[in-house]
């Protein structure tokens, strides 16, 4: 008998199947052209979500299965309602039905459809994660999970701007080596009190995975439930002041090596050594626990344990037994990859003392991060810090190794090949899978949230568009051989709406670069802004033209660079062409990538030009050099537009070349280890931040645009309207 033959070609019952799992079979790289996906990879995708289509006889009976699934089926695994309306899947439910909530208050309510569907009671469900069970009368049941959110997601007050950078980068006289939520604090106190900004806005501060090295990039964390202790400042914890004598020699031998370590990464040309920063604070942080708690510590800590459950459990557990087997679970001994096996839970209770210290660690730091907003609040910033939520995990972490169901096996997330990338990206991040994030009411996106909304006075998500669609890579193929995976927006954003509105908390989505139709108005509707960066934002609809500033969304955060781009003044004088051609990454002649940079600056310096943005400020210092004056005109250009918040990077402040990260490079560029220099390379502190001409002069020109905001024409303030993919 002939074997059945492998599935190579997207046939139309394959093609009908995918569709019903939400698996894509084609893909546009731009309005006008469509690419149709890799049957292996169709075929792979299908397989991550436990459908078989490896033949065409497996096809058959899945696509079969699946429509009597969806045909029987009285309700989806989860509901979605916005507070005050009725959801549709609950009007589409036969007359008679029966449905009992049992509410996230505590409370239940019975409810039976009628001719006109649901009745209006059911409306005035407060908003909230519901259990809701049906009934129908010819006797079939159902049980799904009933969310009901706010229609909208909170938005600023007004307008305002603020800082953003790369805390690990922010250096003071008290670091370990590098940033610290010490310096967080001291930061946002400065600039709120000082400076009049209204938030700033920080890298992923998650838990990394250890190694040697560990892997520096913010975007590839162990958790995004939990943050890193490495941020911890040693000497704010209040057992640091009551450490036994015998343990006090010790401490002192540490700071004095911080000291020398602080004094290094701030010589001209040092790096951020992570690893040395933790090896120290860990030694500390050992000493610090010997102290015992006071009762109202002790209470406080209990809390937190009581609060965060068997998730900290779990990620404390990982923790421990990487200490002991290394940090990617994938290699552990067999029964210890599976979080719920027997012999873990006898290894959790054997490294019981390590599981604690780790959970301390996720406590006390998550004490400091509450501080810290607590203080940004304190100082006047009507929104605080902003925190950044990567688009995924690293495959060896703590959550990938806890939430395995939720992850899809042997796919990492990554984007298809555009204009800008013809091999695609593959970002190593196993994705989430929609199927069973449904079925749990999307419990562990819940979680998540909520961990990050307690500390944050806004949340900005990495590549939002992920709450759409994302690109799956089966693991072996290029990111060519990829397919797009839908998600439930609408049951993500009803999530985040959800979790924003308790805490009160602006969301800020990631947009830039490819982004399928509908979703920058589908975020906009809900309340999410959006993020412009003004090298991109041109007329691409007409001649291509810098965009001038009232036609700028007014929903979104404005600014002139990120993590990921050149330093405004890289940009301008095209040192970053410079760069990238030392390391070898440009595709083209140089000569041609100068000429095309010094054409889009040029562009850009006309229009700023011909809108008269070149003029001094008037409350305080002038430009020192015509390279500030054009950094200071881009940024009335971004006052000029209606945006709702204006972020300045903070090494443009004072000139730094350098970019954070410089997408393409691992070990040709020091990504995510170069703390705030000047222009000529020279690390700058909190303390000489606090008092550079350079640094004021540009401030006082956000101020007065600000103050001078009606009447300048732009249309700003609140209500007002107005590359290629980024990646990890």
């Amino acid at each position: 008998m002939t074997a059945p033959r492998p599935v190579d070609t997207l046939g139309e019952d394959l093609s009908r199947l995918a569709e019903l799992h939400g698996v894509a079979t084609a893909y546009r790289p731009s309005p006008d052209h469509a690419v149709p996906a890799s049957a292996v990879a169709v075929v792979a995708v299908l397989a991550a979500l436990g459908i078989d289509a490896s033949t065409p006889q497996a096809i058959a009976a899945a696509l079969a299965a699946r429509r009597q699934e969806l045909a029987e089926r009285l309700l989806p695994t989860t509901v979605v309602g916005r507070h005050g309306s009725t959801p549709a899947a609950l009007d589409a439910l036969p007359e008679g039905t029966v449905l009992r909530i049992d509410t996230e208050q505590g409370e239940t309510e019975r409810i039976e459809t009628g001719q006109g569907g649901i009745p209006a009671s059911a409306e005035q469900l407060p908003p909230g994660v519901h259990h809701l069970t049906a009934t129908a009368p010819d006797g079939r049941t159902a049980e799904a999970q009933l969310v009901v959110a706010p229609d909208r997601l909170p938005t600023p007050a007004g307008r305002s701007y603020g800082l953003m950078v790369q805390v690990y980068s922010l250096l003071s006289r008290h670091s370990w080596g590098m940033g610290d939520l010490g310096d967080l604090g001291e930061l946002t106190a400065w600039a709120g009190r000082s400076l009049g900004a209204g938030f700033v806005q920080v890298n992923p501060l998650h838990a990394a995975v250890p190694g040697a090295p560990t892997d520096p990039s913010p975007y590839r964390p162990s958790s995004r439930r939990f943050p890193d202790p490495v941020y911890l400042r040693i000497e704010d914890i209040p057992e640091f002041a009551y450490v036994e004598e015998e343990d006090r020699e010790e401490l002192r031998g540490l700071l004095e090596q911080a000291a020398r370590l602080r004094r290094s990464v701030l010589e001209k040309d040092a790096l951020i050594d992570r690893d040395a920063v933790w090896e120290l604070k860990r030694e500390a942080l050992e000493r610090v626990r010997r102290v015992p708690l006071g009762p109202g510590r002790r209470a406080a800590y209990a809390d937190f344990l009581a609060r965060e459950g068997e998730a900290l459990e779990d990620h404390a557990t990982w923790c421990a037994l990487a200490e002991a087997h290394g940090s990617d679970w994938h290699h552990w001994p067999a029964a210890l990859r599976d979080p719920r096996s027997p012999e873990t839970a006898r290894a959790r209770t054997e490294l019981m003392d390590r599981v604690d210290f780790h959970c301390r660690l996720a406590w006390l730091t998550d004490t400091q991060l509450t501080t810290a907003q607590r203080t940004a609040r304190e100082a006047g910033m009507p929104i605080g810090v902003v925190h950044d939520l990567a688009v995924g995990v690293h495959p060896d972490g703590a959550d990938a190794w806890a939430q395995q169901e939720y992850f899809a096996a042997g796919m990492s997330v990554g984007a298809p090949p555009d204009a800008f990338n013809s091999l695609g990206q593959d970002w190593g991040l196993p994705p989430w899978r929609p199927d069973r994030l449904a079925a749990s009411g999307y419990a562990p996106y819940r979680r998540l949230l909520r961990a990050l909304f307690r500390y944050a006075g806004a949340l900005r998500i990495d590549h939002v568009m992920g709450l759409f669609r994302l690109w799956w890579v089966p693991q072996g193929r290029p990111p060519t051989e990829g397919t797009y995976v839908r998600y439930d927006a609408e049951a993500m954003l009803a999530i985040l709406a959800l979790e924003a509105s308790r805490a009160g908390s602006v969301v800020i989505g990631e947009d830039l670069g490819t982004v399928e139709p509908g979703v920058r108005e589908t975020l906009q509707e809900r309340g999410v802004l959006g993020t412009s960066v003004l090298w991109f934002e041109r007329d691409w609809d007409g001649d291509g033209r810098p965009l001038a500033p009232e036609k700028w969304r007014a929903d979104s955060l404005a600014t002139a660079t990120t993590h990921d781009l050149p330093p405004t003044a890289a940009r301008l004088t095209g040192e970053h062409v410079e760069l990238r051609n030392r390391l070898g990454l440009l595709t083209r002649p140089v000569e041609e990538e100068r000429i095309e940079s010094a054409t889009d600056v040029g562009e850009w310096l006309a229009l700023l030009s011909r809108l008269g943005l070149y003029e001094h400020a008037t409350g305080g210092g002038r430009p020192a050099s015509e390279e500030e004056a054009e950094i200071h005109a881009v940024h009335r250009f971004l006052l000029r537009t209606p945006a709702r918040m204006i972020g300045v990077w903070l090494p443009d402040t004072v000139g730094d070349r350098r970019p954070q990260n410089l997408p393409g490079t691992w070990d040709q560029y020091p990504n995510w280890r170069l703390p705030v220099a000047d222009a000529d390379g020279r690390p700058v502190t909190l303390e000489e931040l606090a008092a550079s001409p350079r640094l004021h002069a540009l401030v006082d020109v956000l101020r007065v645009g600000l103050a001078s905001d009606t009447g300048s024409g732009s249309g700003s303030g609140p209500g007002s309207e107005g590359g290629g993919e980024e990646g990890p």
